[in-house]
């Protein structure tokens, strides 16, 4: 049996490519990320319904304290930041896509 030896380097290099791997995502991946969040936050709300060019407070009673709910479990799960300056860039599960695909990268 063959003994294979590792350099610190190469195992880094190999962790952290199957991590984004992992973390990659496509636009509607991170919208049924979103969408599965929202869930979470607000079980009474439908969110197979939700129209992705669409705000989401248009589309759901979700007040300030869901939104910065989301913005943590983004933080918790996905270990992604957001800055306060950024949240308007999350209006709608398009815009989510767009800004957070970067991030999932």
């Amino acid at each position: 049996m063959p003994i294979y030896i590792l350099t610190v380097e190469t195992l880094f290099q190999r962790i952290i490519s199957s991590c984004l791997k992992v973390m990659a995502k496509t636009k509607e991946e991170i919208r049924e990320i979103v969408r599965e969040i929202i869930a979470d936050i607000a079980p009474d709300e439908n969110v197979s319904l939700l129209r992705a060019e669409i705000p989401l407070r248009e589309q759901l009673d979700l007040d300030s304290m869901d939104f910065l709910d989301i913005v943590m479990e983004l933080r918790k799960r996905y270990a992604i930041d957001v800055p306060e300056a950024d949240y308007p860039r999350l209006e709608s599960l398009d815009s989510c896509a767009e800004y957070l695909t970067d991030r999932f990268k």
